[in-house]
C-alpha cells in the first residue's frame, strides 16, 4: 500500500515503495534544508498545444535531457539531479547532460532516494 509523502514520513520511505514523483518531492524538501545548496528548482521539459484553430501552435519548454532539478551549490558549482524510480533509466540525452555538468566541475547524478542524494552531495 502506498503511503502519502509528508514532511513527517518522507525519510522513512524506501524508493521501491514510492513513485518517481514522490521521490522528487522528498529530494526537493531535503535540498531546501541543505546548507551546501544555494538554490534549486524543479525543471519541466516538454511541449504543449496553445490556442485553437488557426492560432493553435506548440510551445516547447526546457530542453531535451535537462535534469529534473537544477540549481547551484554555495561554492558556485552547478547542480543537476535526475530523479528516477528504482527501475527507471536515464535517456541518452539525460545521461549526456549529467556528464556535461560533471565534466565541467558541477555536481550531477541520478538519485532514487534521499539516501542517494546524500551520497551525491557528499561526493
Amino acid at each position: 500500500m502506498m503511503r502519502s509523502v509528508t514532511a513527517r514520513n518522507v525519510y522513512r520511505l524506501r524508493s521501491e515503495e514510492i513513485s518517481e514523483s514522490a521521490i522528487l518531492s522528498a529530494v526537493l524538501i531535503r535540498l531546501q534544508y541543505d546548507r551546501r545548496v544555494a538554490w534549486c528548482e524543479r525543471m519541466n521539459t516538454g511541449a504543449m498545444a496553445v490556442g485553437e484553430g488557426k492560432t493553435r501552435r506548440f510551445v516547447r519548454f526546457g530542453f531535451p535531457g535537462c535534469s529534473d532539478i537544477i540549481g547551484m551549490m554555495k561554492d558556485g558549482r552547478f547542480l543537476a539531479i535526475e530523479v528516477k524510480s528504482r527501475i527507471g533509466r536515464a535517456t541518452e540525452a539525460q545521461a549526456a547532460f549529467l556528464e556535461r555538468v560533471r565534466a565541467n566541475g558541477g555536481v550531477s547524478g541520478i538519485v532514487r532516494s534521499v539516501d542517494d542524494l546524500e551520497s551525491l552531495l557528499n561526493g
